[in-house]
């Protein structure tokens, strides 16, 4: 089943977000396909909010690979970014299994460099840019 989400602004955030965790339910690894300044640590930092993070945890784990939130019933949860590891061994270095196997939800920027390593039901979702600035979330579930 096809899904999609159109995020108009960033006041559209809060919704979008929500919506977004309304159709996920049941996947606990999301990977976020899309070019550099679409948005992916913006929206993941929504969905963190609509979970009960803090927001002033919430930020790009682009140097750490990963950060571990607690959302607001004290549930952990990690955030990826994938985006310097240059060979796989680099995230099995960081102990990716163990991450990914805990049942937390896992979300994932810059996947791509990773792709061998993504179990199957990993939910694979683009954000495209459109024209007049609008993000589309896309997916297949």
């Amino acid at each position: 089943m096809s899904h999609v989400i159109t995020i108009q602004n960033l006041a559209d955030l809060d919704r979008a977000a929500g919506a977004f965790l309304e159709e996920i339910r049941g996947h606990s690894l999301v990977a976020f396909y899309a070019p550099m300044g679409a948005g992916k640590t913006t929206f993941i930092t929504a969905v963190c909010k609509r979970l009960g993070v803090r927001e002033d945890a919430v930020s790009s784990p682009t140097f750490a690979i990963v950060n571990e939130y607690r959302t607001g019933s004290g549930e952990p949860m990690y955030h990826f970014d994938f985006y310097r590891i240059t060979k796989p061994e680099e995230a099995l270095d960081i102990g990716l299994y163990d991450y990914l196997d805990s049942g937390a939800l896992c979300l994932m920027e810059w996947p791509e460099n990773i792709e061998d390593l993504l179990p199957e039901e990993t939910l694979k979702v683009s954000i495209t840019v459109e024209d007049d600035g609008a993000r589309t979330l896309r997916w297949e579930a």
